[in-house]
């Protein structure tokens, strides 16, 4: 794994660091494909019951890196191989965002621990989060009108459905940057704590997800993703589905420690 990307197991909680604390853990190439990986492995291992996304030092995530190229820095001329310079930069940003699908449909609760400011891509990475647990310290900001951008790592699929399309229009179009008390009055922050008191609490709740039963908190997710966009009735029917594959699932469980537990007297 890259070191700009730092992975931690505490229990069954996984920790994915963004590790470019002096750039503000801005995005590059070179950070953004190891986190992708990073999210990948954690929605793969069985051993991991949740997972927390913070930032290295005083902030979550400034969004791309221009100064650095971003996600086009390894972008070529045009060739009949990989194609035109727009060709090559969808497919090389489309893979770059599975991030934030994967911290989205994982079946395993995710936590975004936002320490500091978070602005552009990273908006699109704390959105996809299941929780967003931030310090007071921990500024808001969309920042994609400021570089002519429409927005990216799933961010205006993610706010909108998170606190409504008229404030995410607002986040949007006026760009304005909130501090972590108005972010967190506007829906888009689940718990705002003190700056020293962030990781703390945020393990916390990872812990008590993680020591929880998994496949209820699996089918719980699936369940309250599937209502985004699915039909009353076949949300119903995925509902009652669940319920059975789900209290199945934790009753064997439970069995099985109750079991582990008489043997051992």
């Amino acid at each position: 794994m890259s070191d700009e990307v730092l992975i931690e197991n505490e229990g069954g909680v996984r920790i994915i660091t963004l590790n470019r604390p002096d750039r503000l853990n801005a995005l590059t190439g070179s950070i953004m494909a190891p986190l992708a990986d990073a999210c990948a492995d954690a929605a793969h291992d069985v051993t991991v019951g949740c997972v927390v996304v913070t930032g290295a030092g005083r902030g979550f995530c400034a969004g791309g890196d221009l100064k650095e190229g971003g996600a086009d820095k390894a972008i070529v001329p045009a060739n009949s191989d990989s194609g035109s310079r727009t060709e090559q930069s969808f497919v090389r940003l489309r893979g770059f965002m599975e991030t934030s699908r994967l911290l989205h449909e994982m079946a395993k609760p995710t936590i975004a621990m936002v320490n500091g400011p978070v602005a552009g891509a990273g908006i699109g990475i704390a959105g996809a989060c299941d929780l967003r647990f931030a310090a007071r310290s921990a500024s808001f900001l969309t920042a994609f009108d400021r570089i002519g951008a429409g927005g990216d790592f799933g961010s205006t699929w993610f706010w909108s459905k998170i606190v409504g399309t008229g404030v995410a229009r607002e986040l949007f179009l006026l760009g304005e940057k909130l501090t972590g008390e108005e972010a967190f009055a506007k829906g888009l922050y689940t718990r705002l704590f003190d700056d020293a008191a962030l990781r703390e609490e945020t393990l916390k709740a990872a812990h008590r997800l993680a020591d929880g039963p998994r496949m209820g908190f699996r089918y719980i997710k699936q369940n309250l993703n599937n209502a985004e966009d699915w039909a009353f009735e076949a949300q119903f029917d995925a509902e009652a589905l669940n319920m059975g594959l789900s209290t199945q699932a934790t009753a064997m469980i439970w069995r099985e420690k109750s079991r582990q537990r008489d043997e051992q007297g």
